[in-house]
């Protein structure tokens, strides 16, 4: 099987790439490694799956790269001529869209970048899929789409349009796209809303990444809305196990092949109670610097994960206490402390 991941340098992306390996898959990548993040991280990443990427490699837009079972391309979802050439060559199986401009208070200021990465991009992606028909499209959607909606758990069937950000509203738009394509064109679709996924490898921009670094190295911690605030936190092994899970299913079918499932843990968890897991992980206490709730943000989020529990038997294990000392073991070997 031939299997299309885009974001293969990013959190997710990387950690079902290494999968897909280990299991003998044909795996073609795209990722733009852009700088929303630490590029080092991402080319370590890369590394990590076996990639040798040259100093003249990493100044050039657009290069590829070859591993074993692994093809790997620097270039964009906006670059339309790239990504049909891909699906043109390698007649690709499946694709798994991991690949977003992420974060919520970067879209406060840099709102054009969402929407070519997170809607131009994945409308691109959808146009490949409709002219080189693949046998399943696996996108990743976010809990963001929830936005101001006040009905825990959030469940697929409650509203999603009251998006809290503009990260939130790409993410739905993306939703309304690939209901519109399989409607149209009978692709088969699964979108994934993800909730807060934390976990080794992880992305530095957000908050266990943010906690974990500002308490190891005795520093203030910015905490917003003076801690009252809950996540539906995920450990990164339960999100793969409920990807892989979905992706050896067979695709939806029907009149509309098109659904949506939340994946998350389950189960809210207070911050100040996340906040104690990292100390406990880190063996130190946090100096936390209290602040007002920031534009964007929502005070809860708990996923209802009742549906893919139906679908594909789908079980997280992980709580946070266990997760974040896998984290911190990562980081502490990662940063060499």
């Amino acid at each position: 099987m031939k299997i299309f991941v885009t974001g293969t340098a990013g959190f997710i992306g990387f950690h079902l790439t290494r999968y897909l390996l280990e299991k003998g898959y044909d795996v073609t990548g795209l990722d733009n490694v852009n700088e929303y993040y630490d590029v080092s991280l991402k080319y370590a990443r890369l590394q990590e799956l076996g990639l040798n990427i040259s100093l003249a490699q990493k100044t050039s837009r657009q290069f590829s790269i070859k591993h074993g079972h692994l093809h790997f391309y620097r270039g964009d979802l906006q670059d339309k001529d790239l990504l049909f050439r891909l699906f043109q060559e390698n007649a690709f199986d499946m694709v798994v869209h991991l690949a977003a401009q992420v974060g919520v208070r970067y879209s406060l200021d840099h709102p054009q970048t969402y929407v070519d990465s997170n809607v131009t991009g994945f409308l691109n992606l959808l146009e490949a899929c409709r002219n080189y028909p693949v046998s399943h499209l696996i996108y990743a959607s976010s809990s963001s789409v929830y936005g101001l909606n006040t009905h825990f758990p959030y469940s697929e069937k409650d509203r999603t349009d009251q998006p809290a950000s503009l990260y939130a509203a790409t993410k739905k738009a993306d939703e309304l796209l690939a209901h519109t394509y399989s409607h149209l064109f009978s692709i088969p679709i699964t979108g994934l809303r993800f909730f807060t996924v934390y976990g080794p490898w992880g992305r530095p921009d957000m908050a266990f990444f943010k906690f974990t670094d500002a308490i190891l190295k005795g520093k203030p911690l910015d905490v917003y809305n003076y801690g009252k605030m809950a996540r539906d936190f995920t450990y990164i092994d339960d999100i793969l196990d409920g990807m892989v899970r979905i992706m050896e299913m067979s695709p939806p079918t029907g009149n509309l092949p098109c659904v949506i499932y939340n994946i998350g843990n389950g189960n809210a968890v207070n911050l100040m109670d996340f906040i104690r897991a990292i100390e406990n992980a880190c063996g130190r206490k946090a100096v936390i610097n209290y602040k007002k709730m920031q534009p964007g943000d929502v005070l809860k989020t708990h996923a209802d994960i009742s549906a893919l529990q139906l679908k594909c038997g789908y079980n997280p294990s992980t709580n946070v206490e266990t997760g974040m000392k896998k984290f911190v073991a990562w980081y502490k070997h990662y940063y060499h402390q």
